[in-house]
């Protein structure tokens, strides 16, 4: 009997988990690797046993419930947008975007999805919901009232600035018209001009006027190295990071490697491409450009086939495109802005990935050319 008793604590399984990529992290660059595109071979793209699975399944955690006080909601949602987890636009109605945020934000932490604190945590740290803007003096430059609808008349234009006062306000600050019209008043947001006073939410400013026409955004070693996924059935995008090995000595003098690891470090939720043009599969960020024109092909939209006529739209915030164009190498298709925030994760795209302007236009500080990109 002793010797059964010491047989089954020596056969006793110990279970590790090893935060993984759910696919295989090979890249079609056939470059000569660099030190950082190296370390991609150390992660580990196997499953959790199912009994570890099965665990954590039975966990007794609080539910993840959002705010239904618009205020507070506005809070949890620039909360969440500041951290580059992003909520979609901010209107104070928490919703599946905002709920997917939240739990990306968990596990970005380390946390269960569903752990309740972040809401706590965003309520602390965003104090007050709005906060008052001054339009800038420059918003004329970006405002175009006869802007018209029709491709054939925007191919005359020298731009495609915003309609409005309150179009430019609305996505400055992340959110709608709706929402600018339901704390200022209709009147006041439509008679607004330079240097009227509006009420928004209380969050970092997408600053247009930064913007350059046609700058590019060259390679860098560690965000040339980063992963993004993007999952057009959940219409994420997510960014992966690498967690480098680190080397530690043991008391008994043994040396202690660790894996490199994946961490989400953002995520922003996408208006995918159709299922028959999307193109599912591993590919690589080719370029990025900022303020692109956009060709406008008719055939090609309806069909995935280049036509032989076609327009040229200029660049501005009314760009289909949006504000900024990253190109994967996969000829045509690309991680875009939009000029209809309000249809991203609601509405489907020709075969692109689009965001918000206000999320695409972090792209760059995330991920640079040569970065993979997977689609799934």
């Amino acid at each position: 009997m002793r010797l059964l008793i010491i047989f089954l604590l020596l056969c006793a399984p110990l279970w590790a988990r090893e935060l993984a990529l759910p696919a295989s992290l090979s890249s079609p660059l056939t470059e000569t690797p660099t030190k950082t595109q190296q370390i991609k071979k150390c992660l580990t793209t196997e499953k959790p046993s199912k009994n570890i699975v099965a665990l954590d399944e039975e966990k007794k955690l609080p539910s993840l419930l959002l705010p239904k006080d618009r205020d507070q909601a506005v809070r949890l949602q620039v909360f969440l947008d500041q951290k580059n987890f992003g909520p979609g636009f901010i209107d104070g109605k928490p919703g599946k975007f905002t709920k997917l945020a939240a739990k990306n934000y968990n596990v970005s932490l380390g946390r269960e999805k569903n752990d309740p604190r972040v809401v706590q945590e965003a309520l602390m740290e965003v104090t007050q919901a709005y906060a008052t803007a001054i339009v800038p003096i420059f918003v004329k430059d970006f405002i175009d009232h006869t802007l018209p609808q029709e491709r054939s008349l925007q191919a005359g234009r020298k731009s495609m600035p915003y309609r409005s006062v309150a179009e430019f306000m609305a996505e400055r600050y992340h959110t709608s018209e709706d929402l600018l019209i339901a704390i200022n008043s209709a009147k006041n947001l439509r008679s607004a001009t330079a240097h009227s006073a509006i009420k928004v939410p209380n969050i970092r400013p997408f600053l247009i006027e930064k913007l350059k026409h046609g700058r590019t955004y060259k390679t860098e070693e560690r965000l040339s190295a980063q992963r993004i996924v993007v999952d057009t059935q959940i219409k994420q995008i997510y960014v992966y990071t690498l967690i480098l090995p680190t080397i530690q000595e043991n008391a008994n003098g043994t040396t202690k490697i660790s894996k490199a690891k994946p961490q989400l470090v953002a995520s922003f939720p996408i208006t995918p491409g159709k299922p028959r043009f999307i193109p599912v599969g591993i590919w690589n960020l080719k370029n990025s450009v900022e303020l692109p024109i956009w060709r406008y092909d008719r055939q090609l939209l309806e069909t995935g086939v280049r036509g032989e006529h076609s327009l040229t739209i200029p660049a501005g915030p009314n760009n289909p495109v949006g504000v900024i164009w990253n190109g994967l190498s996969k000829s045509g298709i690309g991680i875009h802005g939009t000029n209809n925030p309000r249809t991203i994760g609601r509405a489907q795209s020709a075969g692109c990935i689009r965001l918000s302007n206000w999320d695409a236009v972090r792209f760059p500080n995330f991920a640079r050319p040569g970065a993979i990109v997977e689609i799934r």
